[in-house]
């Protein structure tokens, strides 16, 4: 949950950013996560609670709150729940839905899938299955950026969309036409995500392999699961793990 805080003076000319208040919860989906009914109340509990927090009563006033949920696909199940509740799905703009009715706070589903293609490109490349045309203009313009901030970003989102992009990534590497800035900079995302893959390989070998040594002392010293996990010097904390896989 990520909560933006807008200057009054501030207009925001972006499709996404039209509904903004001052106070602004968004809420991002990864590209394998549900949104189920549960979680649009618990999306509007989280709404509810910052509301509550202000420093004198109604501090907050509940028309300067916005909820934004970001996924990759329509809620259609959603939709029909809500729909009988007397709260409507309307497209105000490509791929951009504002949620109407009986509701509490001024809120927007954005589906990453059905956006516009040239204004929320960054966006569309966090999702599955993303289109090679997105991920090449956003490489293209991440080669122009020089800010270090900036880079920081276009990192945390190459992390996310190689994730979910492997095998397209990697022809778009290995080609012949593709310049060596480009090349670097996916690199680079690449191997921290090949190297993340190695140290959860070998966290996973480290634990097997405790669970056959708890396993061993366990049957050759008549020993229980835990006596044979204090011999091994697991700390209290991380038993239970253990024994989860025993």
């Amino acid at each position: 949950m990520l909560i933006v805080k807008k200057k009054s003076d501030v207009v925001i000319e972006n499709e996404i950013g039209k509904i903004f208040r001052k106070h602004n919860l968004i809420e991002f989906k990864g590209y394998n996560d549900s949104f189920s009914i549960d979680d649009y109340y618990k999306v509007v509990g989280y709404a509810c609670i910052y509301k509550s927090l202000g420093k004198h009563v109604n501090d907050i006033p509940a028309d300067e709150v916005t909820i934004t949920v970001i996924r990759n696909g329509y809620p259609f199940k959603l939709e029909k729940l809500l729909r009988v509740k007397g709260i409507c799905f309307e497209e105000r703009y490509p791929g951009i839905y504002y949620i109407t009715g009986n509701v509490m706070f001024d809120m927007q589903f954005v589906v990453t899938s059905r956006l516009g293609k040239e204004k929320h490109n960054v966006l569309r490349i966090l999702r599955k299955n993303a289109e090679r045309s997105d991920v090449e203009k956003f490489l293209l313009e991440a080669k122009l950026t020089t800010d270090k901030d900036e880079l920081q970003n276009i990192d945390a989102v190459l992390q996310v969309s190689v994730s979910a992009n492997k095998d397209l990534y990697d022809e778009i590497r290995m080609e012949d036409d593709m310049c060596q800035a480009l090349r670097d900079l996916m690199s680079d995302v690449i191997e921290k995500e090949v190297e993340e893959g190695r140290k959860k390989g070998q966290k996973e070998g480290q634990k097997a392999a405790m669970v056959d040594n708890i396993k061993s002392l366990m049957r050759n010293m008549k020993w229980t699961a835990e006596q044979a996990m204090k011999a091994l010097g697991i700390s209290d904390s991380e038993q239970s793990k253990y024994l989860a896989l025993l």
